[in-house]
C-alpha cells in the first residue's frame, strides 16, 4: 500500500470528487490537472488513450469553478472528469471505432450517454481503446495499438472496452461510460480490479453507438472504481431518450416481484457447474462472497442449473455472425487490407444459414425463460464473472485447472446475460496468486438493478483487494 496513492487526488472516487468541489476544498481544474498528470506518467506505459481533449477539460473546469463561486445549479456530477469508449459518438471530437476505416471520423452530436454526463455537469477528458469495431475481447488495433493491463504490462486488459478499464483501474479517469455485448464492460472491469455495471437491456439508451449492429444485445454502462461510482452513473444514463427502441422503461420503473419486506435476499450462487472450467481460485472468490452475503444475513445456497450445462456461446456466436459480418462489410469492402486480423476473419466467415439464426433466436428465448424461472425462486445469482484471470496478449489457448481452453471461454459467463438482457454487475473482490484482479459477478431479475448495487456495496474488495493500486 502507498499512502501518498491512496491520499492522491487521481485516486479518489467520483462521488468524492464531486463533493470537494461543490465544498470548494478542490478546484475542478486541479481535479483535471491531477488527471492529466497522472495520464503523462502512466498511458505511455498503459496506452489506454486514443483521444485526448485536455485543452478542452481545462476550460470546462473552469467554467465549473465560475459556476460555484456564481452559486448555480449544479449537477451530481459538477466538475468531475469522466472518459468515453471510441465506440461513443462525441459531438467535434473524433470517434474511431478502432479502425483504420474510420481514421478523423468526427460526429456532429454526442451519443445520449454522453450527453447525459455532461448534463449531469461531467467534464469530458478522453476516448479510450477499443478492439476494431469493438469486435474482440482484446483491447488492439491497428489504428491506436494494444491496450497493456496496469497490473501486469504483459497481461490483456480486456476487450472491448479494456482501454477504459485500464484507464480507471490506473488513476486516469474516475469514471467512464463503456458498453457490452458479451462481455465488454464486465470482463475488462474484472480483468483490471474496478466495477461495472451491465443493466437490464433497454435501460440505458444506445443512441450515438458503434456499431449499430447487435443493439438488442448490446448495454452501454457505467465502469468505476467503486460500487458507489458505477450506481452514480447509472442513475445518470438510466431512462428513454424517444430514439432508441429498447429504451422504454421509465427511468424509476421496478420489478413487481422484487419486494423484500419481512424476508430475507435469496442468493443462489455457482461455478464450475454452469459456467466450468472455472479457476480454483476464483471458484473459491465466488464462494467466499457467498458467505460474506450468507454473514450478512441473505438466505445462501449453492444451486445447479441444469439449463447450463449447454454450450451458449455457439447461439451467441450464430447471432454474431449473421449481423456483423454483412454490417462490417458494407465499410471493408475494397479496404480488406486496412482491417485488424480479428476484423478481417470476421467478415472473411461464411454466413450462418437462415435456419441456423432462427434456431439462435429460439435458443435464446429457451435461456430467457430459463432463467424467469430461477428468478421466481431467487433474487440474485452470484457466479463469476470471467473464468480465468488477466491472460497474456493474443493468446488463444488458456489452461484453466490444468485444462486448455479456448480464448472464447471467457465469455461463458458473462455472454447468456447479454442474450437474456439481464442485469448484471462485475464487483472487484479478491486477488490471485500471481496477483491479478478477480471479481464476482452479481445477477439480478430484469429492472432489478437496485438490489445487486446494494449488495455489491457490501462486497466490493471484501476478498483481499483493499488498498491495492496497480503498481505503475
Amino acid at each position: 500500500m502507498n499512502p501518498n496513492l491512496d491520499n492522491a487526488i487521481f485516486y479518489k472516487d467520483a462521488t468524492e470528487l464531486a463533493r470537494l468541489i461543490r465544498t470548494k476544498e478542490l478546484s475542478s481544474r486541479e481535479v483535471v490537472q491531477a488527471h492529466l498528470d497522472r495520464i503523462n506518467i502512466v498511458n505511455p506505459k498503459v496506452n489506454a488513450i486514443v483521444t485526448l481533449m485536455s485543452d478542452d477539460a481545462l476550460r470546462s473546469a473552469d467554467i465549473a469553478d465560475k459556476a460555484i463561486a456564481n452559486r448555480d445549479e449544479l449537477g451530481p456530477l459538477h466538475g468531475v472528469p469522466f472518459t468515453i469508449k471510441d465506440t461513443m459518438d462525441t459531438a467535434g471530437v473524433p470517434s474511431q471505432r478502432g479502425s483504420l476505416l474510420f481514421a478523423g471520423h468526427i460526429p456532429d452530436k454526442d451519443a445520449t450517454a454522453v450527453a447525459r454526463f455532461k448534463a449531469a455537469g461531467g467534464i469530458s477528458l478522453a476516448k479510450t481503446n477499443i478492439p476494431e469495431f469493438a469486435g474482440w475481447t482484446e483491447s488492439d488495433n491497428r489504428l491506436t495499438g494494444r491496450t497493456n493491463n496496469p497490473w501486469n504490462l504483459e497481461r490483456t486488459a480486456g476487450g472491448s472496452t479494456g482501454g477504459e478499464a485500464a484507464m480507471i483501474a490506473s488513476g486516469m479517469s474516475p469514471i467512464g461510460i463503456g458498453s457490452d455485448v458479451a462481455i465488454s464492460v464486465r470482463g475488462p472491469a474484472a480483468f483490471n480490479g474496478i466495477a461495472a455495471l451491465k443493466a437490464t437491456h433497454g435501460r440505458v439508451p444506445y443512441t450515438g453507438h458503434f456499431p449499430t449492429a447487435m443493439s438488442k444485445y448490446w448495454h452501454v454502462g457505467p465502469m468505476a472504481r467503486s460500487i458507489a461510482d458505477v450506481a452514480l452513473g447509472y442513475s445518470i444514463l438510466k431512462g428513454p431518450d424517444g430514439i432508441d427502441p429498447y429504451a422504454v422503461h421509465a427511468k424509476d420503473a421496478e420489478p413487481a416481484s422484487a419486494r423484500f419486506a419481512g424476508r430475507r435476499i435469496r442468493v443462489g450462487w455457482v461455478s464450475d457447474q454452469a459456467f466450468g472450467p472455472v479457476d480454483t481460485e476464483i471458484t473459491a472468490a465466488v464462494a467466499a462472497a457467498a458467505m460474506r452475503l450468507k454473514d450478512l444475513g441473505c438466505d445462501v445456497e449453492e444451486v445447479v442449473l441444469p439449463f447450463m450445462e449447454k454450450d451458449w456461446l455457439s447461439p451467441f456466436f450464430t447471432l454474431w455472425y449473421g449481423e456483423m459480418i454483412p454490417f462490417a462489410q458494407k465499410f471493408a469492402t475494397g479496404r480488406e487490407s486496412e482491417l485488424h486480423a480479428v476484423l478481417s476473419g470476421l467478415i472473411a466467415t461464411p454466413l450462418p444459414s437462415l435456419l441456423e439464426f432462427v434456431d439462435a433466436q429460439a435458443k435464446v428465448e429457451e435461456l430467457k425463460s430459463a432463467f424467469a424461472g430461477y428468478f421466481q425462486k431467487y433474487d440474485v445469482l452470484l457466479c463469476p464473472v470471467n473464468p480465468f484471470t488477466a491472460p497474456r496478449h493474443a493468446q488463444d489457448e488458456v489452461l484453466v485447472n490444468g485444462v486448455p481452453v479456448s480464448a472464447y471461454h471467457v465469455m461463458t459467463a458473462t455472454s447468456p446475460f447479454n442474450m437474456t438482457g439481464l442485469p448484471a454487475l462485475s464487483v472487484p473482490f479478491a486477488f490471485s496468486s500471481e496477483q491479478l484482479p478477480i471479481s464476482i459477478q452479481l445477477v439480478s431479475r430484469w429492472l432489478d438493478e437496485a438490489t445487486i448495487l446494494r449488495l455489491g456495496a457490501l462486497l466490493e474488495r471484501q476478498g483481499g483487494l483493499q488498498n491495492r493500486r496497480p503498481p505503475i
